[in-house]
């Protein structure tokens, strides 16, 4: 399911009228508008962390977002999935994310993918994008696309949270860590399903939001090559600085050669 924009390239007055705030940020204006509106953003997935993250996106300007999530809506997604009504149950996920965001926005171009990303469409939907916002659950589909975007030279942004806790770590290949130098291995023990509030996924995919919106805009200090932690029983916010693992399997000397 897509739908076209058709007014790529320059900013138009209903730009300018809408985003008019947003321009006044130092280092941003009509320069990183623009560069907002000609991106194309991959959002894997749009539940607790990816809805209110591509809702953000969309909200900044963001010009296109291919959003990929399989299965239909569970009575337990309402406590978080904002991007979801109760009338969608039953529904798919993807379809019922992409009339939110119609609603909300009804000039951007989206294409809805009812799958998750998996090895038989990773490097399809990789190349799609110009950036990479990972918000699955699972290790298998984070490290797939830390794998696909170090291959096409795409950056990534990865939030992922538990109970009261979250992180987003930013990647950009050749230059920083990746994902696979954090995790050589799935974690053992790792559930599906874990303790989740709304509001701890929300703030955890808006850090991720803002950290992609600065990078495609270029403005304002990156977090490049770092991890920010984030514990919401204290609240209190720690930036770790990733370093490069030469053994790396994706992105080490030996596995780019």
């Amino acid at each position: 399911m897509s739908s076209s924009n058709p007014n790529k390239g320059t900013l138009t007055d209903d730009d300018r009228a809408t985003y008019a705030w947003q321009l006044d940020v130092p280092g941003f204006g009509e320069a990183g508008q623009e560069k907002l509106r000609n991106c194309k953003a991959l959002v894997s997935r749009v539940g607790g962390l990816g809805g209110p993250l591509a809702f953000s996106l969309a909200a900044a300007g963001v010009g296109k977002l291919i959003l990929a999530h399989a299965g239909d809506l569970k009575p337990s997604d309402l406590n978080r999935q904002i991007l979801m009504t109760r009338e969608a149950l039953g529904s798919s996920r993807a379809t019922c994310a992409t009339e939110t965001l119609h609603r909300f926005k009804p000039e951007i171009e989206i294409v809805s993918v009812a799958e998750n990303i998996a090895e038989s469409n990773v490097a399809e939907m990789v190349a799609s994008a110009d950036i990479v916002f990972s918000c699955a659950p699972l290790f298998e589909e984070r490290l797939l696309m830390n794998r696909e975007c170090v291959r096409q030279n795409k950056p990534l942004i990865d939030s992922a949270m538990f109970n009261l806790e979250g992180q987003v770590t930013v990647v950009v290949p050749g230059k920083t860590a990746c994902l696979a130098c954090l995790y050589p291995e799935i974690p053992p023990h790792w559930k599906r399903r874990f303790p989740v509030i709304g509001a701890v996924s929300a703030l955890v995919a808006n850090i991720g939001a803002m950290e992609g919106i600065k990078h495609i805009a270029q403005f304002g200090q990156s977090n490049v090559g770092h991890m920010l932690l984030v514990d919401t029983s204290s609240m209190r916010i720690d930036r770790i600085t990733l370093k490069r693992r030469s053994d790396c399997a994706v992105c080490g000397a030996e596995s780019l050669s």
